[in-house]
Protein backbone atom coordinates (compact mmCIF):
# COMPACT_ATOMS: atom_id res chain seq x y z
CA UNK A 1 0.00 0.00 0.00
CA UNK A 2 1.73 3.46 -0.75
CA UNK A 3 0.09 7.21 -0.49
CA UNK A 4 -1.73 7.76 -3.44
CA UNK A 5 -0.22 10.97 -5.37
CA UNK A 6 -2.81 13.26 -6.97
CA UNK A 7 -2.77 13.66 -10.76
CA UNK A 8 -5.74 15.72 -11.81
CA UNK A 9 -7.67 19.32 -10.33
CA UNK A 10 -10.17 17.07 -8.78
CA UNK A 11 -7.99 14.73 -7.19
CA UNK A 12 -5.48 17.87 -6.43
CA UNK A 13 -9.01 19.47 -4.71
CA UNK A 14 -10.03 16.31 -2.52
CA UNK A 15 -6.20 15.59 -1.62
CA UNK A 16 -6.06 18.83 0.10
CA UNK A 17 -8.88 18.79 1.81
CA UNK A 18 -7.75 15.45 3.45
CA UNK A 19 -4.45 16.36 4.14
CA UNK A 20 -5.82 19.71 6.07
CA UNK A 21 -8.07 17.40 7.74
CA UNK A 22 -4.95 15.53 8.83
CA UNK A 23 -2.96 18.60 9.94
CA UNK A 24 -6.02 20.20 12.23
CA UNK A 25 -6.15 16.16 13.58
CA UNK A 26 -2.20 16.46 14.23
CA UNK A 27 -2.36 19.51 16.25
CA UNK A 28 -5.69 18.76 18.38
CA UNK A 29 -3.69 15.60 19.10
CA UNK A 30 0.14 17.23 19.78
CA UNK A 31 -1.28 20.56 20.88
CA UNK A 32 -4.58 20.18 22.46
CA UNK A 33 -3.90 23.49 24.38
CA UNK A 34 -3.01 25.36 21.71
CA UNK A 35 -6.01 24.39 19.87
CA UNK A 36 -8.75 24.91 22.52
CA UNK A 37 -6.54 28.71 22.11
CA UNK A 38 -7.10 28.93 18.37
CA UNK A 39 -11.47 27.88 18.80
CA UNK A 40 -11.43 30.36 21.85
CA UNK A 41 -11.85 27.89 24.46
CA UNK A 42 -10.77 26.30 27.68
CA UNK A 43 -10.87 23.65 29.94
CA UNK A 44 -11.61 23.73 33.96
CA UNK A 45 -8.39 23.36 36.04
CA UNK A 46 -10.92 20.85 38.04
CA UNK A 47 -11.35 18.92 34.69
CA UNK A 48 -7.64 17.54 33.28
CA UNK A 49 -10.19 14.54 31.25
CA UNK A 50 -10.85 17.34 29.15
CA UNK A 51 -8.03 17.53 27.26
CA UNK A 52 -8.35 13.27 26.32
CA UNK A 53 -11.39 14.13 24.61
CA UNK A 54 -9.65 16.82 22.31
CA UNK A 55 -7.06 14.05 21.90
CA UNK A 56 -9.60 11.30 21.70
CA UNK A 57 -12.70 12.49 19.89
CA UNK A 58 -11.84 15.43 18.27
CA UNK A 59 -7.97 14.51 16.60
CA UNK A 60 -9.11 10.68 16.17
CA UNK A 61 -12.00 11.48 13.98
CA UNK A 62 -9.74 14.20 12.28
CA UNK A 63 -6.45 12.04 11.75
CA UNK A 64 -8.85 8.85 11.21
CA UNK A 65 -10.96 10.34 8.08
CA UNK A 66 -8.33 12.37 6.86
CA UNK A 67 -5.60 9.40 6.35
CA UNK A 68 -8.50 7.23 5.39
CA UNK A 69 -9.20 9.34 2.73
CA UNK A 70 -5.40 9.91 1.37
CA UNK A 71 -4.52 6.44 2.18
CA UNK A 72 -7.43 4.83 0.18
CA UNK A 73 -8.30 7.45 -2.28
CA UNK A 74 -11.49 5.83 -2.73
CA UNK A 75 -14.99 7.57 -3.83
CA UNK A 76 -16.67 7.03 -0.72
CA UNK A 77 -14.10 8.31 1.49
CA UNK A 78 -14.22 11.51 -0.44
CA UNK A 79 -17.78 11.92 -0.15
CA UNK A 80 -17.73 11.13 3.55
CA UNK A 81 -15.13 13.64 4.40
CA UNK A 82 -16.85 16.17 1.86
CA UNK A 83 -19.96 15.54 4.20
CA UNK A 84 -18.22 15.72 7.03
CA UNK A 85 -17.03 19.41 6.42
CA UNK A 86 -20.95 19.98 5.07
CA UNK A 87 -22.39 19.31 8.47
CA UNK A 88 -20.16 20.74 10.25
CA UNK A 89 -20.93 24.29 8.09
CA UNK A 90 -24.82 23.28 8.47
CA UNK A 91 -23.63 23.41 12.61
CA UNK A 92 -21.84 26.42 12.34
CA UNK A 93 -25.20 28.08 10.71
CA UNK A 94 -27.48 26.97 13.08
CA UNK A 95 -25.15 28.22 16.02
CA UNK A 96 -24.79 31.28 14.44
CA UNK A 97 -28.34 31.44 14.37
CA UNK A 98 -29.77 30.52 17.16
CA UNK A 99 -26.58 30.60 19.68
CA UNK A 100 -25.51 34.61 18.90
CA UNK A 101 -22.07 33.44 17.24
CA UNK A 102 -22.50 35.90 14.38
CA UNK A 103 -18.89 36.72 14.47
CA UNK A 104 -16.21 37.12 11.78
CA UNK A 105 -14.34 34.26 13.47
CA UNK A 106 -17.27 31.98 12.68
CA UNK A 107 -17.55 34.10 9.08
CA UNK A 108 -13.75 32.63 8.67
CA UNK A 109 -14.88 29.12 9.73
CA UNK A 110 -17.69 28.54 7.36
CA UNK A 111 -15.39 29.98 4.55
CA UNK A 112 -13.16 27.60 4.94
CA UNK A 113 -14.99 24.91 5.75
CA UNK A 114 -17.35 24.97 2.96
CA UNK A 115 -14.12 24.99 0.51
CA UNK A 116 -13.10 21.54 2.80
CA UNK A 117 -16.45 19.90 1.88
CA UNK A 118 -16.66 21.56 -1.85
CA UNK A 119 -13.25 20.17 -3.08
CA UNK A 120 -14.14 16.47 -2.24
CA UNK A 121 -17.45 16.45 -3.09
CA UNK A 122 -16.97 18.21 -6.54
CA UNK A 123 -14.02 15.45 -7.31
CA UNK A 124 -16.33 12.43 -5.86
CA UNK A 125 -19.69 13.50 -8.11
CA UNK A 126 -17.68 13.93 -11.27
CA UNK A 127 -18.00 18.57 -11.37
CA UNK A 128 -14.39 18.50 -11.70
CA UNK A 129 -11.68 16.28 -12.79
Amino acid sequence: MELYWPGTTGEWLAWLSAAVTVLIGLVLFFAPRAALKIMRLQTKPERPEAISEIRATFAGFYLGLGLSALVFSQPFLWIALGVSWGFTVFGRLISMLSDRGNTLYNWISVIVEIALAAGPLLFAFGFVG
